[in-house]
């Protein structure tokens, strides 16, 4: 992991804001790479395109986007979608290593 490879770089443990950037890239990463994936079920949930013809399936979404709208209509919402899943996995991430390192500092 990357917190793992970080600490053994480091020579010492993490402080909550090493691990919270942690969890930002690999938010933001996983965001990225997913994103294609949430086009097609998102467009799987509205069911029919814009001209109300219906979609047969996860393949037929993407071909069907790929050969209508270009590849890149498989990016859409991507900046979005990469901020929020990033800032989420900074907050998320380092709360809960403060959280837990305070626990742990009183034996908890």
């Amino acid at each position: 992991s990357a917190k793992r490879a970080w600490r053994g770089y480091r020579g010492a443990d993490l402080e909550p804001y090493h691990v919270a950037l942690c969890g930002c890239a690999s938010g933001g990463f996983a965001a990225a790479v997913t994103t294609p994936l949430d086009v097609v079920k998102t467009r799987l949930m509205l069911g029919a395109d814009a001209k109300g013809l219906a979609y047969n399936g996860v393949a037929d979404v993407f071909s069907r986007v790929v050969k209508e709208e270009g590849a890149a209509a498989l990016l859409s919402g991507l900046s979005a979608r990469v901020f929020w899943i990033s800032l989420g996995g900074f907050l998320f991430f380092g709360a809960y290593d403060a959280a837990t390192s305070q626990l742990k500092k009183r034996g908890v």
